[in-house]
């Protein structure tokens, strides 16, 4: 069962993927020669005098039980890298809505204040748009941050709220040194398909396996376009959102349910480079963090995966599963 989630998520996306060691391919900032698993839609959107879009799945169900679902991506990720979650909810009767947020996946890659706060109002109007008024909100690592926001600013409109690995359990500029934008952004021009591939493997996974590398595939691809530094200043400006905007002093406000999914491997910090092998070590355990954090939610409850990193959802899929349709 585990195996076949992994398939499923892979096969849906492109074929035909170089194996990494080779020339990589080159693709799009925004992805358009990436087929994602369901088809895609784009919500317009208005900001600081540019016309945007939010690209989007809305992905019905056979058999519809009424609920809906949203899921909220990683700060390396699209909705591309939910296959194996939309399908499953989807088969279980859940309507699915899967956003790239603006300056991620095949949204536009802006140059504007970026604000969990705005993130959050855009995936609202989304929703009001689709005549959703209540949705449970799953957000994984930096998605997490933002599901947080959102089922703060709405939680009249939240059933529940999942949390997979969220990033932000601690307050990174109390041992993160600062950085600057622009200081950012010069370190993100210098990633590579080989930098991105190590990162991948020492962050996010306990064990790396062939199937991850259409991850890196698609993560480094957009470093041979043409218009990478673009993307790359996006980068550096959402990295500064994560490290100024924090939301872990807010969690005991949080008014709705929720579910902290925790990888006990899991050992990301935002800025991790910035750090020595010692404080690293001091930071970024998330079989510490995630206890602390559930202790602060009011009546929160805690699901922890023993050999398993940052991305439960494809590291252990069928424990993941199992876990995710128990808390709905």
């Amino acid at each position: 069962m585990r195996k076949n989630y992994i398939i499923v998520l892979f096969s849906l996306l492109l074929s035909g993927a170089h194996v990494f060691g080779q020339k990589a391919d080159t693709l799009s900032i925004t992805l358009e020669n990436v087929q994602y698993p369901y088809p895609v839609k784009f919500f317009k959107i208005q900001s600081e005098g540019q016309d945007l879009r939010m690209a989007y799945m809305d992905v019905p169900s056979a058999r519809p039980n009424g609920g809906t679902v949203m899921l909220f991506h990683g700060k390396n990720f699209g909705g591309y890298y939910w296959t194996n979650v939309i399908r499953a909810l989807s088969d279980r009767g859940y309507r699915v809505i899967v956003p790239d947020q603006i300056g991620f996946g095949k949204s536009s890659k802006a140059f504007i204040h970026y604000s969990f706060h705005q993130m959050a109002s855009w995936n609202r109007s989304l929703l009001d748009s689709l005549g959703i008024k209540q949705s449970v909100i799953l957000g994984h690592s930096m998605g997490g941050m933002l599901a947080t926001r959102y089922a703060l600013m709405y939680p009249e409109n939240t059933t529940k709220l999942l949390l997979e690995d969220p990033i932000g359990l601690e307050d990174y500029r109390t041992f993160v040194p600062y950085t600057s934008t622009e200081k950012q952004y010069q370190t993100e021009l210098k990633a590579t398909a080989e930098s991105v591939r190590k990162y991948y493997q020492s962050s996010y996974f306990t064990q790396w396996k062939p199937e991850y590398e259409e991850l890196v595939r698609i993560a480094a691809g957009v470093g041979y376009s043409a218009d990478f530094p673009r993307t790359a200043r996006v980068a550096a400006m959402t990295f500064t959102m994560i490290y100024e905007q924090p939301v872990v002093y807010e969690f005991p406000n949080l008014k709705v349910p929720v579910v902290l999914f925790v990888g006990l491997e899991d050992k990301t910090i935002v800025g991790k480079g910035l750090l020595s092998p010692e404080q690293q070590a001091a930071h970024g355990q998330y079989k510490i963090l995630g206890k602390q954090t559930a202790a602060k939610i009011p009546g929160a409850k805690l699901i922890e995966f023993a050999n398993c990193g940052h991305i439960p959802h494809l590291e252990v899929p069928a424990e993941f599963m199992v876990a995710l349709f128990g808390s709905l």
